[in-house]
């Protein structure tokens, strides 16, 4: 027994070691059990891109592209789907290779000899992540394959075969588990399910990644799995809606009991048919995705997911069959605006305290007519503050005056400035007596012009955030 408590240990020494000088910085849950973090305190803002079919459908030129950009554009998680979507376990990936032998999970086909198979294309594109700062949140597979009648090739026993070999083949790379795959559980046997690949990653990574729940429209992980031990943080979809009340249940989770992260890993993407309607409601912005952005982060969640509609499904016109209407090839979308907007929301987070940062919906004064101020709908305001009171936030969607409760910030003297979630530009408005309620008149009253009002304590002394600062008189 203690040989072998000695070469357990031994093992566990090498895989850190290894783990250290391959640069693999491992991820946790902060202490207060809202943010993800890395072990040294070091806050880590999930800022994630969706890209279900990256693995798949892309070849190594191609992902090279694909990372590069999301990369310079300050996203730091890409997620994507091994058993992909598409035909994922049938048609083979852009060499020639499929995943596995006779569809079988626990049967990975594995080829001697360097990119010889459909895995060692995973590794690449999991090492090129890593190498550029991303870590890749990695779907072992798509709900269809362990929840839709026809199409089912998971067990309990080869579930967790296959987590133990994903786990063991990345536990040295930035990897975060993400179970689930756009499906929700309907019965105990489907749970088991996810409960065996859970604990086979579980086993093959020695527990150092964190892992999560990618479940349907409009649910969340916490429904089906919120006490159990594997699931370290809450993941949403919010889907496919524009509408404030949608994302209002971010806020509904963060409040549960445990207290466990929570963010929403899948809400409107941009360019994407509103409501799955395009001829009723046309296709979204990159207004949609800045409202869902600041939306949920107000409402307490730890980061976001971008996705644009082209990109998930690596539309290429010359390629592949359109899935629900896209509006352009993959390439062509990496140019949208939405995308190169997201960034600026981690540059303003992460420029103040960051584990004290709560929901605070007491900071805007509400109006006689409460649609109008908070507001109801694509027009509602938001507000966030830190715990301590050196610092407030209130999310503007339209163009319209507020008045804010002053008092929240714990100082004298607050300094108050506009952040503009379009450019990252700020301009500052002034220094007030911290008393009572003031009103502010949003910088410009157009529909689209969406701003945050910053309230600082003064005695903090916070810089605007330095590169993006452009001062207005």
């Amino acid at each position: 027994m203690k040989l072998f408590v000695i070469l357990f240990l031994l093992g566990n020494v090498s895989f850190i070691v290894k783990a250290k000088d391959k640069g693999f910085r491992r991820l946790q849950v902060s202490e207060n059990n809202r943010f993800l973090q890395y072990e040294d305190g070091t806050p880590f803002f999930y800022l994630g891109d969706t890209a279900w079919e990256l693995f798949h459908r892309l070849n190594k030129e191609e992902v090279d592209f694909y990372l590069k950009d999301r990369a310079s554009k300050g996203f730091t998680v890409i997620q994507a789907v091994v058993l992909a979507e598409l035909d994922g376990i049938n048609t083979p990936n852009a060499y020639g290779h499929l995943p596995l032998e006779d569809r079988d999970p626990s049967k990975p086909l594995l080829s001697p000899g360097k990119d010889d198979d459909y895995w060692d294309h995973v590794d690449y594109v999991v090492n090129r992540a890593n190498s550029l700062g991303l870590v890749v949140a990695m779907l072992p597979t798509w709900g269809c394959y362990w929840h839709d009648k026809g199409k089912t090739i998971f067990n309990t026993q080869n579930a967790e075969d296959y987590g133990r070999f994903l786990g063991k083949r990345y536990r040295n790379s930035d990897i975060i588990w993400v179970l689930g795959g756009d499906r929700i559980p309907e019965n105990e046997e489907m749970k088991d399910i996810i409960r065996a690949m859970a604990k086979g990653l579980d086993a093959g990574d020695n527990g150092v990644h964190l892992c999560s729940y990618h479940p349907g429209g409009g649910y969340g992980s916490a429904t089906y799995f919120h006490t159990e031990d594997w699931l370290d943080f809450n993941m949403r979809q919010n889907g496919h809606e524009v509408e404030y009340w949608r994302y209002s249940q971010t806020l509904d989770d963060y409040h549960l009991s445990p207290i466990k992260p929570v963010m929403d890993s899948e809400p409107v993407y941009e360019d994407h048919p509103v409501a799955f309607n395009p001829d009723k409601f046309g296709h979204t912005i990159s207004m949609d995705c800045r409202r869902a952005l600041y939306w949920n982060l107000f409402n307490g969640a730890f980061g976001y997911t971008y996705g644009h509609h082209s990109i998930w499904q690596m539309y290429n016109p010359k390629k592949n069959e359109p899935i629900n209407n896209p509006l352009m090839s993959w390439q062509k979308a990496l140019e949208q605006p939405g995308s190169s907007q997201m960034k600026y929301a981690k540059q303003l987070f992460l420029s103040r305290p960051y584990f004290t940062r709560v929901p605070a919906d007491d900071v805007i004064v509400k109006e006689k007519v409460e649609t109008s101020i908070p507001g109801s709908g694509r027009y509602r305001f938001l507000a966030t503050k830190d715990s301590n009171g050196t610092y407030a936030m209130v999310y503007a969607p339209v163009g319209r005056p507020f008045s804010v409760n002053m008092e929240v910030i714990n100082d004298e003297k607050v300094v108050a400035w506009w952040f503009n979630p379009r450019n990252g530009q700020s301009r500052k408005i002034g220094i007030y007596s911290n008393k009572g309620i003031r009103l502010f008149d949003h910088p410009s009253l157009g529909e689209m012009e969406d701003w945050i009002l910053v309230l600082d304590a003064a005695s903090g002394q916070y810089e605007i955030p330095e590169a993006e600062i452009s001062q207005y008189d």
